[in-house]
């Protein structure tokens, strides 16, 4: 494991959801290697999504960007050690439930 606290970059988690992330990226490093980054991500996601519901995604490294789209209050981004974790639930972007609504009422006329 690596040693240290984790250090929180960005989220709109609660409270409780950010230290469910954090402890859970500490146990996954007590089980994996830090080089293990896919394994890390498998075992942080299907843990949070067992907590708290499905369509999590977990990207693990230390050299990555991001551009996501996330649903309200269920985005963490930080850092334990050098290993720096991205968790968030999905969120289709607004403009595509409105279109999928349009296409579907042209269809029924």
């Amino acid at each position: 494991m690596l040693e240290g606290k984790a250090v929180i970059g960005e989220t709109d988690m609660l409270q409780t959801m950010q230290q469910d992330a954090t402890d859970l990226a500490s146990k996954a490093l007590d089980f994996f290697d830090v080089t293990e980054a896919i394994e890390i991500a498998r075992f942080i996601k299907k843990e949070f999504d067992r907590m708290h519901g499905p369509g999590w995604q977990c990207i693990v490294g230390t050299d990555f960007g991001s551009f996501v789209t996330h649903c309200c209050g269920c985005f963490i981004y930080f850092c334990l050690g050098n290993l720096a974790i991205l968790l968030f639930r999905g969120s289709a972007a607004p403009e595509a439930h409105e279109n999928r609504f349009s296409t579907l009422e042209a269809a029924k006329a």
